[in-house]
């Protein structure tokens, strides 16, 4: 086994007992880049050919030299005894939306292809505070706006590692990709609507949705900033809770961050799962969505072989001493999706307004006189389709003459889904959940370009976690198994206002009910 197929507790414990060095690890690392990533993300990507469509292309960057540097230091800091971080020598990627001082941060657009970070996202320097050592900045979504990772203006677009025909997922397609492909063991994310756990579902890996205001969102490029959570991608439960333990916590300059105590997520993960209650609900096992000829309302199934990971996961609990509760009522659900598509709409054409090529970033080089001509130029050549569509719809629901009709009606249906959940995880109440347990995906991960293109069926992908960004409360995605087509499939843990660790200690718990079983063992085909 190479050092970049350690997780990242495990090389903590290896540069603990002087068995390796960090400088070894971000060798290895690189490494593993150099031989499955292919070439970086660019705007002049030119046509792919075969090599393109085997390699990953999780990375738009690499810092290599920076984070030998780095790596160099803190052996230097290991040798004299002095104190390092929690996660001194660990290498991590970052999503392309975190600003990084004196860094290139791009959204995956072109227009801010140019655009160099005059400081660092609080998230980030966390991290870095701890010794963590940055390798790169990976792909996404452009401004992190789709399911699929395909609409990034950084072509290649990011390819799943288990099956390099199939989509990564989006919008942290890129983190989960780098994770999944032992390029890195930790990768910070962004989650609007899902957007580190369905990735993380379709990569087989764990990626972790905290609860709203846990983190602080300073200093990352915005899609709709009353969704958008940062949070963590890991290979396993425990490395997602070393890595929350770095992120997590108060900041004055992020007013919605919550200045609230932070478990020790590390100490409760053995805690085991005895006494929880666990819930399971029929509204997660299907997809509504509108069929846009006739009006109607459809429901679909989730794929057979999903259905039965979640309820093969519910059994593994209930050995190991949970109590299952069936039936749990969720009856708001199949309108996430529909509420998300105004709000996020709304909130993304606000935070695009910034984007006009006067301040930073991309600006015509056509000459003209009229500043309004100038504008428009700049953000039509630009902006990709994904961002266009999502300013012109924002702008229609929150006009003055619709948005009784639409923008008020989402943001009540947004206190519809939050009602459900406050429901079922009062302690006083009927059900009295400790954990909702759900599919994180209807399908597994999709063929390159089977979706996209289709604004309204991609965004059907996310519809079992967008509720959860409407709530505020953290939600886990794990991987629970092996379809036969050969790509991993996810479940998922949502859970009350700022209960992390309790859903770290039950993912934690089905991590060891499930580590003898066949499907742990198999590896992503790029690691052939």
């Amino acid at each position: 086994m190479e050092l970049c197929d350690h997780s990242a507790h495990q090389l903590l414990d290896l540069l603990r007992t002087n068995q390796t060095s960090a400088y070894e690890i971000v060798e290895s690392s690189l490494q593993r880049i150099a031989a499955v990533d292919g070439r970086p993300g660019s705007l002049e990507s030119g046509d792919e050919n075969d090599q393109d469509r085997q390699r990953v292309h999780a990375f738009i960057s690499v810092s290599a030299e920076q984070a030998l540097a780095q790596a160099k230091t803190i052996d230097q800091q290991r040798m004299k005894g002095e104190s390092v971080g929690l996660l001194a020598g660990i290498p991590f990627s970052v999503k392309d939306v975190f600003c990084v001082k004196d860094t290139y941060t791009t959204a995956a657009s072109k227009i801010l292809a140019n655009f160099k970070a005059p400081y660092t996202s609080t998230t980030v320097q966390h991290m870095q505070d701890q010794g963590a050592i940055m390798l790169g900045k990976v792909n996404l979504d452009e401004f992190t706006y789709g399911s699929s990772n395909e609409s990034t203006a950084f072509q290649p677009c990011p390819r799943n590692p288990w099956d390099t025909s199939r989509v990564p997922g989006g919008s942290s397609g890129g983190s989960s990709v780098s994770v999944a492909a032992g390029e890195v063991p930790l990768s910070l994310g962004t989650d609007t609507a899902g957007s580190i756990r369905q990735p993380a579902a379709f990569c087989g890996v764990v990626g972790v949705k905290p609860t709203y205001g846990r983190v602080s969102r300073y200093g990352i490029i915005a899609f709709a900033s009353s969704l958008d959570c940062p949070g963590p991608i890991a290979r396993n439960v425990t490395d997602a809770a070393l890595m929350l333990q770095a992120i997590a916590g108060p900041d004055s300059r992020d007013s919605t961050a919550a200045n609230i105590p932070i478990p020790d997520y590390l100490a409760v993960l053995e805690q085991g799962v005895k006494g929880k209650r666990i819930g399971l609900s029929p509204d997660y096992f299907q997809i509504s969505y509108m069929d846009a000829e006739s009006g109607e309302i459809h429901q679909k199934p989730v794929q057979d072989e999903i259905r039965a990971a979640v309820y093969h996961a519910a059994e593994v609990l209930r050995s190991l001493g949970a109590e299952i509760i069936e039936d749990v009522p969720m009856p708001n659900t199949r309108y996430g999706i529909p509420a998300f598509f105004v709000i996020s709409r709304v909130e993304a054409a606000s935070n695009l307004h910034r984007y006009d090529g006067v301040k930073y970033g991309y600006r015509t080089p056509s000459a003209e006189d009229d500043l309004r001509v100038m504008y428009r130029k700049s953000r039509n050549e630009a902006f990709g389709l994904q961002p266009k569509l999502r300013i012109l719809m924002g702008m229609y629901v929150s006009a003055a003459q619709y948005s009784e009709q639409y923008y008020n009606r989402a943001l009540k249906v947004r206190a519809m889904l939050r009602r459900d959940f406050d429901q079922i995880f009062d302690h006083q109440g009927k059900y009295q959940l400790d954990a909702l347990l759900t599919p994180t995906t209807p399908t597994t991960a999709f063929p390159i370009g089977d979706v996209y293109g289709d604004s309204v069926l991609m965004q059907y992908a996310d519809q079992f976690t967008v509720t959860a960004n409407h709530a505020g409360i953290p939600g886990i995605s794990l991987p629970a198994g092996i379809a036969t087509d050969g790509l991993p499939i996810g479940v998922q843990l949502l859970g009350a206002d700022f209960t992390e660790d309790v859903l770290l200690s039950i993912g934690r718990a089905f991590e060891i009910g499930t580590q003898d079983e066949p499907w742990r063992t198999q590896k992503p085909v790029v690691l052939h």
